[in-house]
């Protein structure tokens, strides 16, 4: 009996053996799944945390976006403005030349009345001298005949005298 009880006892022992094996392997296990758990959990944090940073960038680059999205819009109507201000400016510049060359015209038209105004202010001065001079004329005729007027009452008078 005693080598039954031996023998259970030996296989007692392996099976203990064994389960020691098993249990320290399964520990050994265990503890490499722990140690792989916690590498996941920190890829997960650390994953987590680069998703917020991304966020965060995306939002960024969507304010950015929009505020490019507004300025292209501001550009858009500074290019309309500023074709249409080259327009005007054309415009303009076609009024300023047709207006020097009124400006010119006018000038020229001027110069000519000036010629005009000034051949008439000769023919006034000329006139004017022939009219003194006739003035004169007639004041030294209506002298002589004032004086031959007279010379003929006094010769009338004498006559009458007589």
């Amino acid at each position: 009996m005693t080598e039954k009880i031996k023998e259970k006892l030996n296989n007692l022992r392996l099976e203990a053996d064994h389960a020691i094996e098993r249990a320290e392997a399964a520990e050994a296990k265990n503890k490499k799944l722990e140690q792989l758990l916690l590498e996941k959990e920190q890829e997960i944090t650390s994953l987590q945390h680069k998703l917020n940073v991304v966020e965060a960038d995306m939002e960024k680059a969507d304010g950015e976006l929009d505020k490019m999205k507004r300025q292209n819009m501001e550009q858009i109507g500074s290019q309309t403005t500023s074709e249409g201000l080259q327009r005007k400016v054309q415009l303009l510049e076609e009024e300023l030349d047709a207006a020097e060359k009124n400006a010119k015209d006018t000038v020229e038209k001027l110069r000519q009345v000036d010629v005009k105004a000034e051949h008439f202010e000769r023919q006034v001065q000329r006139l004017e001298q022939e009219r003194d001079a006739w003035e004169k004329k007639y004041e030294e005729a209506e002298g002589k005949y004032q004086k031959s007027k007279q010379e003929l009452q006094d010769l009338v008078v004498q006559m009458e005298g007589l």
